[in-house]
């Protein structure tokens, strides 16, 4: 794990039903139970991208959800978007690959192909190198503070980027939108993937710091300790 020079202040965000779970099934979009938040939730949702400097997201959301992350339903300032992907193998048609309104910063691996590299930045995308064969997420950290002044990062990411953020510490708060649901599944998709745990003491260790009701879901907020 490479040495953190910089960071932005990193919160986790996500809606979640009452079994943990992020979508219906493996493979499905997430803006199918969002579309189940209250008008009051979104409000929440859209507020939060507009008071921060930059959101990211991980290629496999993109890819399944096409989203644009970007600030509607408020006043505001939409986020710079992020978006990892080490071999550079984003869809071209990405809505967030559409720069005229809102930049996009695409962090690549020295392994990605030089021509999706070339691809991307043909859209006007800002593309960096963070990482040898994968993208080094603390390097990536370090990168947006140092050379896009981002001071506040907000992750709207599935399991794996979820996993991945904090594993190597880089998520300082979580909030998390309820919805009062049950989906089952034993392969779908919950807020955090990753590697199992041998024990407890490898625990992500939460400090409850606000619970309150926005329309009609739960809203919990966590520090990370």
């Amino acid at each position: 794990m490479n040495t953190i020079l910089h960071k932005p202040h990193v919160l986790m965000i996500s809606e979640i039903t009452a079994d943990g779970k992020l979508t219906l099934k493996r493979g499905a979009s997430s803006k199918i139970l969002m579309k189940h938040m209250s008008h009051e939730a979104e409000i929440l949702l859209h507020e939060t991208r507009a008071a921060y400097d930059a959101i990211m997201v991980g290629s496999s959301t993109i890819k399944i959800d096409n989203s644009f992350l970007t600030v509607r339903m408020v006043p505001g300032k939409s986020p710079l978007r992020v978006i990892p992907s080490s071999m550079a193998d984003l869809p071209l048609d990405a809505n967030v690959l559409d720069t005229s309104t809102v930049p996009t910063v695409v962090a690549v691996s020295a392994a990605a192909p030089k021509d999706r590299v070339a691809a991307l930045q043909e859209k006007g995308v800002s593309v960096v190198v963070a990482g040898k064969e994968k993208v080094d997420l603390p390097l990536l950290m370090d990168i947006l503070y140092r050379e896009f002044s981002v001071r506040k990062l907000i992750i709207e990411g599935g399991p794996t980027l979820n996993w991945h953020m904090l594993h190597h510490h880089l998520v300082d708060e979580i909030r998390l939108i309820h919805l009062p649901f049950i989906v089952g599944g034993n392969d779908t998709p919950s807020l955090v993937g990753g590697m199992h745990i041998d024990s407890e003491d490898q625990m992500i260790r939460l400090e409850l710091s606000g619970t309150r009701m926005v329309g009609t879901n739960l809203i919990t907020e966590y520090r990370v300790l």
